[in-house]
């Protein structure tokens, strides 16, 4: 029963996270705040919402496990999963930009800063707010370099109507706070039954649940000739679960993290993120790559449980 009931939630928690976007898309156009900046904050971070929901549930409910395993699993089925499938699929990808110039570091910093915060053995208020201020930085970065997600054409034409956005905006917020909730409870209740961790729980379950928006935007993308954009889509998902989901976590309630006891699953996050930022510098854009990525996760798989 709790199998079908963390389905069931983590399938609300992911619609009502696009509704929350979407909707705050058709009122920030609306308003006449450019798209630009738009596709700079909303569309850019939207993908990372269910992982904040969830995060954050669990921090309240005192399961810091859940919260800190969810954006490390998230960190790797992204780039294993997401990336590699991207590769795999894709016809041909040949970005405009110098993604190993431009973005690499990203790629990089915010699992570092997470490592180095986590020595002490916990996430407190103040590394939340030191998280939150590296978002900050990062959405600077993103403005100043022109690299935005795109805007729904039809969302763009679409005529705005109060009515139909505030009931959809509030069964946004009912979907993914319900959904989120009710997937910690769950979670739990699976892990407990089956005698495993929340970590694993967390690692897996939880991360591949959160990790699909960024799955369905990618492949859309790579479909569409334009994977470049997925590979950016990666890496700011990955810079806002570190910095936006665990910085607002941590100052919900400190979080414990144990970098020996899970020194595998952090080494995987960070050895997968080393990868993105080989594969950026020699341009290795094809099914090859993608293969090995999917071959890697596998073997974390393996391990891990």
């Amino acid at each position: 029963m709790d199998i079908l009931i963390f389905i069931v939630s983590m399938t609300a928690l992911i619609y009502g996270a696009d509704y929350i976007i979407e909707e705050s898309e058709k009122i920030a156009l609306h308003y006449k705040i450019s798209p630009f900046v738009i596709g700079a904050t909303l569309v850019a971070l939207g993908t990372s919402l269910p992982e904040m929901a969830v995060s954050m549930s669990a921090s309240m409910k005192g399961s810091g496990d859940i919260a800190v395993a969810n954006v490390i699993g998230s960190t790797i089925f992204n780039i294993a999963l997401v990336l590699g499938v991207v590769f795999v699929i894709a016809k041909k990808i040949t970005p405009d930009r110098d993604l190993f110039a431009q973005d690499s570091a990203w790629a990089l910093f915010p699992i570092l800063v997470f490592i180095l915060m986590g020595i002490d053995g916990k996430l407190n208020a103040v590394d939340g707010v030191l998280f939150l201020i590296l978002m900050a930085a990062y959405l600077m970065f993103l403005i100043k370099s022109n690299q935005v997600e795109e805007i729904d054409e039809e969302l763009a034409k679409e005529k705005f109507n109060w009515a139909k956005t505030i009931p959809f905006l509030v069964a946004g917020f009912v979907l993914t706070i319900g959904g989120a909730d009710f997937a910690i409870d769950s979670a739990g209740n699976i892990a407990r039954d089956f005698g495993i961790s929340e970590w694993i729980i967390g690692l897996f379950l939880v991360a591949f649940g959160t990790s699909l928006p960024e799955l369905t935007i990618s492949i859309k993308a790579a479909r569409n000739n334009n994977a470049d954009l997925a590979i950016g889509n990666i890496i700011g998902s990955n810079v806002a679960n570190f910095t936006m989901v665990l910085g607002v976590s941590s100052i919900v309630n400190s979080l414990n993290v144990n970098l020996i006891g899970n020194f595998f699953d952090i080494a995987a996050a960070f050895i997968l993120s080393l990868m993105l930022v080989f594969i950026t510098a020699n341009k290795l854009y094809n099914k090859s790559a993608g293969i090995v990525l999917m071959v890697v996760l596998g073997l974390v798989i393996q391990n891990s449980l």
